[in-house]
């Protein structure tokens, strides 16, 4: 298992010039809760930080800030934990508990922005999981009553 199977490849992005208030009508347009921040070099993508919703509110609203002068790189987290789309699952889980972080960036071996992996994504992996095995464990109990029948 791959964490190239489970991230989102689709990742709303901006540049660290964008305004807050822009940032935050994007959000709001695609239902997101995170905006990758970018750096585009040779057509293309490469994450230099990461700012959410909670960023928004603790770091412009909470300091009352205007935000048509704030931008995303005055609030950006930049210390990023990344995953190359080949790591592999648990280990990447590990390191997401182990780093605290509820969201880490997917990249090519490029570096390249490919996808992101948030909590909720492992949760719907790992529910999804179980339910295959449940399925799996009521069908040999079935087969078994079947051929004890």
């Amino acid at each position: 298992m791959s964490i190239g199977q489970y991230c989102n490849r689709h990742v709303i992005t901006t540049g660290k010039s964008t305004e807050i208030d822009e940032v935050a009508r994007l959000m709001r347009q695609h239902h997101v809760g995170t905006v990758v921040v970018v750096e585009q070099r040779d057509d293309a993508e490469f994450p230099i930080g990461i700012v959410t919703d909670r960023d928004l509110v603790v770091e412009v609203l909470a300091q009352n800030l205007p935000p048509d002068v704030v931008t995303v790189g005055d609030v950006m987290s930049n210390d990023l934990v990344t995953a190359r789309e080949d790591d592999n699952f648990w280990h990447t889980l590990d390191r997401m508990s182990a780093k605290g972080v509820r969201r880490l960036l997917v990249v090519d071996e490029k570096g390249v922005l490919a996808g992101i992996l948030t909590v909720e994504d492992v949760l719907t992996a790992l529910a999804v999981g179980l339910s295959d095995v449940t399925r799996l464990v009521q069908r040999g109990i079935a087969r078994e009553v079947r051929q004890r029948q």
